[in-house]
Parts: C-alpha cells; structure tokens; sequence
C-alpha cells in the first residue's frame, strides 16, 4: 500500500527534523491536482489543506484490457473486452476503447467539472487521445482538456475531472 509506505517515510522524514506531511490520494490525477495548487508562499498547514481539498475533489477513472473472461459489478467481460474502473470498481465494459472512456467521462462530467486530465499510458494511441479530445470539445466545450504523457503499462488512460 503506497499510502503506508508514504507513511513510513514521512515518519523518518520528521526525525530528521523535516515537517511533512502525507496527503492520501488513490490515483495519480488526484497527486496531479494537490501539486497544481502547491504555494509554498503560504503557512505549510493552510498549503496542506489547499492541496488536500484539490485531491479529494477530484474524481478519477482509468481504462484497461480484461485479461481472463470475468464477471464484473458492470457484467460479464471477455479477454480483451475494454473495463473502464471509476472510483476503483468496474464501471462499464465494452469492446472499443473510447466510447468506454466516453462512457466514464460522461459519468464523471455529470456530477460537475472544469478541468479534464487525461493521462496517456505506453498503449494509448495517439488516434484515440485524438478521438477523446475532440469529442470532448464537441461535447464539453466549456472543459478544459489537458493530456499528460505518463508512459504507464497496463493503462492507457487515467481520467481526472476537477
């Protein structure tokens, strides 16, 4: 569990004398936003605050490939069949890429958002980072997409919305 490990070295971390302190996030989009609002201008604890509320605040998804035929909270899946994971559970499967990461972000859209961080793993294609983007302007014009390159395995995609 990377938050306990975290944990671990904030402790060693403070008995060396630093101040630090850990902020619990359950995917890389939600460090993303708790970075974006870093100021080490302000009080070290008012910055924490800040960060964590960013971190909470922002609601994630990530897409990958099933692996074995399975039975999922969305239903059945087949090896190969698309799974888009919101929130840490199996949302929806399907047999393409982006209508499933549509699905997500239509999900994710639904409960607010002005920001959309779309980080591309070592499998995402550049036709599908395409493809979401312009949907995503078509669709949601008033959102902001930002794509990051994140080279992960496994993922082609995690989804943040802010």
């Amino acid at each position: 569990d990377c938050i306990a490990v975290a944990g671990l070295a904030a402790d060693l971390a403070r008995e060396m004398g630093y101040r630090v302190v850990v902020i619990p996030t359950r995917s890389i989009v939600q460090s993303l936003a708790a970075l974006a609002v870093h100021d080490s201008s302000v009080a070290f604890d008012d910055d924490v605050v800040t960060m964590t509320r960013a971190a909470g605040a922002t609601r994630y998804a990530a897409v990958t490939i099933a692996s074995r035929d399975a039975l999922t909270m969305a239903g059945p899946c087949r090896m190969g069949d698309v799974l888009g994971v919101v929130g840490g559970e199996i949302a929806h499967v399907g047999g393409e890429l982006v209508p499933v990461c549509q699905a997500m972000l239509n999900d994710l859209i639904a409960a607010d958002g002005s920001l959309i961080t779309l980080v591309t793993g070592h499998d995402a294609r550049l036709v599908d980072v395409e493809a979401l983007t312009s949907w995503l302007g078509r669709a949601h014009p008033t959102i902001e997409v930002v794509v990051q390159p994140g080279g992960q395995p496994l993922w082609p995609f995690i989804i943040g919305v802010e």
